[in-house]
């Protein structure tokens, strides 16, 4: 899942693609690239961002999403808003990516029944302005898990088939570093909610910290890309449904490594 942030404070590449024509231009270059599927979100969420409001949201994201799909792209659109889910599904998203889970606004879950396309629910505590205030757990795998179970079935009572939910654990969302090197360490646990899984760990903020400069301080996000890629190889492995990135052909290389391995051990 390539990603096209269509934002101009994203953490990753805010403001490079705020203008439709160049958020096209870097989905098709996504595509071209391998991408099986593009990701485009008008709202940034890193820790601290201020939401925009409903309309600016679907001004950034209906033109690309058009654009992408007349293109031949599959497009998922990443969104808390029902009202942007539905315009997103009308100009062509084949997948909506709710970073909420459905707790932002009581009334997605019933609107993505209605549409009846895939879901990606990811775990979530609170929107970006306060969410890392709540990364307090006792026990963050066990707890995200039964949290991901209590949302699943929210959505399967508001209608959504079960075939179609894809789980997130929610990286770095109301999470420490720490938080996210234990969920990568026990990922085999969410197995017992038997849910394909989407990893977004691409140029995250715990990767920085772990390559940090002769100073201390963490690695920029456009220099992650490599310790990005590794994680793809072993998640492949594994394997998970799918992994979201901003470099696609690197993780693609890293995926098509892990594979031959795997061709190999049989």
């Amino acid at each position: 899942m390539g990603v096209v942030n269509v934002t101009p404070d994203s953490f990753s590449d805010g403001g490079e693609w705020l203008e439709p024509a160049d958020a096209i231009r870097h989905g098709l270059d996504l595509m071209a690239e391998g991408a099986d599927l593009i990701d485009v979100g008008g709202e940034s969420t890193r820790p601290g961002a201020v939401r925009p409001d409903q309309d600016e949201e679907l001004r950034r994201v209906l033109p690309v999403i058009t654009e992408l799909t007349r293109a031949g792209a599959v497009i998922s659109v990443d969104t808390m808003r029902p009202r942007v889910a539905v315009a997103a599904v009308a100009a062509g998203a084949a997948l909506i990516n709710d970073v909420s889970g459905g707790l932002a606004d009581p009334a997605m879950l019933p609107t993505v029944a209605e549409l009846g396309v895939p879901y990606v629910c990811m775990h979530w505590r609170g929107h970006a302005e306060d969410m890392q205030s709540r990364a307090v757990y006792r026990d963050v795998v066990t707890e995200v898990i039964d949290d991901l179970a209590q949302q699943v079935e929210r959505a399967v009572q508001q209608g959504i088939d079960p075939s179609s939910i894809i789980i997130d654990p929610g990286f770095g969302f109301a999470k420490t570093g720490d938080h996210n090197w234990q969920l990568l360490q026990r990922l085999d646990e969410f197995d017992a909610l038997g849910l394909p899984m989407l990893v977004g760990v691409s140029r995250k903020r715990f990767l920085g910290s772990l390559l940090p400069d002769a100073d201390g301080a963490p690695r920029p996000p456009l220099q992650r890309d490599d310790a990005s890629a590794a994680l793809t190889a072993i998640l492949a492995r594994r394997p998970v449904w799918g992994v979201r990135v901003h470099a696609v052909r690197q993780n693609r290389d890293a995926v098509a490594v892990a594979d031959r391995l795997g061709d190999i051990g049989g």
